[in-house]
């Protein structure tokens, strides 16, 4: 038995490449292999179709919710990813900025500061 979703997978690839961008994401599935394919296929209908892939909140809102979610994880490597998508889809500096305000102050000063530093990096970038 198969639990692949085709339409929620193709969803999915949609809202991915629009968030993360068309390169990054076809670079990640390209590079999946046996042992990996099964879970970015998953991950892909799964996070980005299912939990993305209604009207009910706008993508930029969903990036500053990942933002808020993935820097109270600690996740710094997803957090910077997130925050180029989130870039991609409208967030602003000042928005960033005081996402990482929140993070401060629910989840410790080092946490934010960690934040801060993938911000910039991402900001510079830019």
């Amino acid at each position: 038995m198969s639990v692949f979703d085709e339409d929620l997978f193709l969803k999915g690839l949609e809202q991915r490449k629009s968030t993360l961008g068309a390169d990054y994401v076809e670079k990640n599935l390209a590079a999946a292999d046996d042992f990996t394919r099964p879970f970015q296929e998953a991950m892909t209908a799964w996070c980005w179709g299912f939990g993305w892939g209604d009207d009910v909140i706008p993508p930029k809102t969903r990036s500053m919710m990942n933002l808020a979610m993935i820097g109270a994880l600690g996740k710094m490597h997803e957090w910077e990813l997130h925050c180029q998508g989130a870039i991609n889809n409208g967030v602003t500096k000042e928005e960033i900025r005081a996402i990482i305000h929140v993070v401060a102050i629910y989840c410790g000063v080092p946490q934010a500061l960690e934040c801060f530093r993938a911000a910039r990096r991402v900001l510079e970038e830019q």
